[in-house]
């Protein structure tokens, strides 16, 4: 097995980052969201070792990132909807799933054969330097084994990945701690495809009308994490749980203790004080620590739809989903 590098986040870590994607590498970084395992995006052998690495499913599609929206658009071709999003909340943890321009260098295999791509400009300093020093998309799905929790700091990273990658650009703990929001602008219906770090209500805000739900009836999945069962711990889910089998874990919302608390195998509290950001934050990490309590199942306590909840609880049922 091949020793995954850990690289600091200085300039001579940033160099040896850029270096091995140009090469065709594997290089886990962080974005504000989760972080994420980066490949380039228009070398579809490095793009196939982003699959093989977290034994992903080929027909779903990866997200490329890329340094600007003035880059994005050599890729995806940018209706008004899609320009004003770009504009608006870029950059930022938001996907635009957009045609493919003629343009476009990224590869097949990163779009899982559609003639639409998934784009996102991040916020994060660090990812975004690694994308200018690169040169190229970088398609980066969450740097962990597919179908497992999204990773939010380097050791994370290298809990799933560790001999699997070539390195890791440890940048710390994720700030935001949910992956981008998705939105197809697709056929002139801009469409919700996953909720994520910006909440459906500022981007209606910004249009003036409701997003339409889900992809369209019989389509291919658009994006990640459109599977039904996803980002699952080992563990089974139990969800809306108000009260705690004697050796379950127990993943709180709030200040409401649920009865039987006191026989939980494993206790966490995603925000005591009801903060949907703060719980934002502390999911996918929350759901690591308790699934290596051990317990066969983690009870969670139910957590608002409104805001961030939406992604929340949208990241909960693909846990709690059959597999």
């Amino acid at each position: 097995m091949r020793q995954t590098e850990r690289l600091a986040a200085d300039t001579a870590g940033l160099a040896r980052a850029a270096a091995i994607l140009r090469r065709g590498g594997l290089v886990a970084f962080p974005t504000e969201t989760v972080y994420g395992l980066g490949a380039d995006a228009t070398d579809a052998e490095a793009v196939a070792r982003i699959y093989a690495a977290k034994d992903r499913p080929s027909f779903n599609p990866l997200i490329a990132h890329v340094d600007s929206f003035r880059t994005a658009q050599n890729q995806g071709i940018f209706d008004e909807t899609a320009a004003r999003l770009a504009e608006a909340f870029w950059p930022g943890p938001l996907t635009l799933v957009v045609p493919v321009a003629s343009t476009c260098t990224i590869s097949d295999l990163a779009r899982a054969g559609l003639d639409s791509i998934g784009l996102r400009v991040p916020a994060h300093p660090l990812a975004h330097a690694l994308l200018e020093q690169t040169g190229r998309p970088v398609a980066a799905p969450s740097a962990n084994r597919s179908g497992r929790v999204s990773p939010t700091d380097a050791d994370h990273v290298l809990g799933d990945l560790e001999g699997r990658i070539d390195a890791v650009l440890d940048g710390g703990v994720s700030q935001v701690g949910l992956e981008s929001t998705i939105v197809s602008c697709l056929g002139g219906v801009p469409r919700l495809l996953r909720p994520g770090g910006v909440p459906r209500e500022a981007i209606e805000a910004l249009l003036g009308r409701k997003l339409e739900a889900g992809p369209e009836a019989g389509s291919n999945p658009l994006a990640p994490g459109m599977l039904a069962s996803h980002y699952a711990p080992r563990a089974r889910v139990r969800l809306n749980a108000t009260s705690v089998q004697p050796g379950e874990a127990a993943l709180l919302f709030g200040a409401e203790t649920p009865l039987g608390i006191e026989t939980a195998q494993a206790t966490l509290n995603l925000s005591q004080s009801g903060d949907l950001v703060e719980a934002a934050a502390h999911l996918f990490s929350y759901l690591r620590q308790l699934d290596a309590s051990g317990a066969a199942t983690i009870a969670v306590s139910p957590v608002p739809e409104n805001g961030l909840g939406e992604a929340i609880n949208d990241r909960l049922r693909r846990a709690a989903a059959e597999r």
